[in-house]
């Protein structure tokens, strides 16, 4: 039986990687991430289909720019095993490695940002994963249902 389409919010500072590089690339390889609840998910739930919400984090206003789909399923991070690399790990090995990616794929860039500020003020995310107090984690599960509050709100330009 076909599993059904799943939903996730990731982040990423623009500095680094923006929804404009997405878009600009296509699809990217979601890489460097070093916790392991959100490992946890790269590597066994997040599949090809799942959509995502691209986060803009640590911005000026942090919030959700934009969405993506997976395009490529956990597979193992190949900076884990490069050394010099910021994303290196000397304890990881290529027959146990520690530390996997996802590849996401351009879906949409949003006209603006939609803030922290509104996602904590909109009914029906209050239950939110990145509205809680304290929820820093780069890879998190998000409802249908917050994931289309969300959607909604990304599609109203703003000025």
């Amino acid at each position: 039986m076909a599993r059904s389409r799943r939903y996730w919010l990731m982040k990423v500072e623009p500095g680094t990687y923006s929804i404009e590089d997405l878009e600009r690339d296509g699809t990217t390889s979601w890489e460097g991430v070093r916790n392991f609840q959100a490992r946890n998910l790269l590597r066994d739930e997040i599949q090809p289909g799942d959509l995502v919400l691209f986060y803009a984090s640590s911005a000026d206003p942090s919030g959700a720019a934009g969405i993506a789909e997976v395009a490529r399923g956990g597979y193992p991070d190949p900076f884990q095993f490069k050394r010099g690399h910021d994303y290196h790990d000397p304890k990881s090995r290529p027959e146990a490695p520690l530390w996997y990616a996802v590849d996401v794929r351009f879906v949409e860039r949003f006209p603006a940002v939609v803030p922290l500020e509104t996602l904590k003020q909109t009914p029906g995310l209050e239950n939110m994963m990145v509205t809680k107090k304290g929820a820093r984690l780069s890879v998190q599960p998000v409802t249908k249902v917050e994931f289309e509050i969300v959607r909604r709100l990304g599609k109203r330009k703003r000025s």
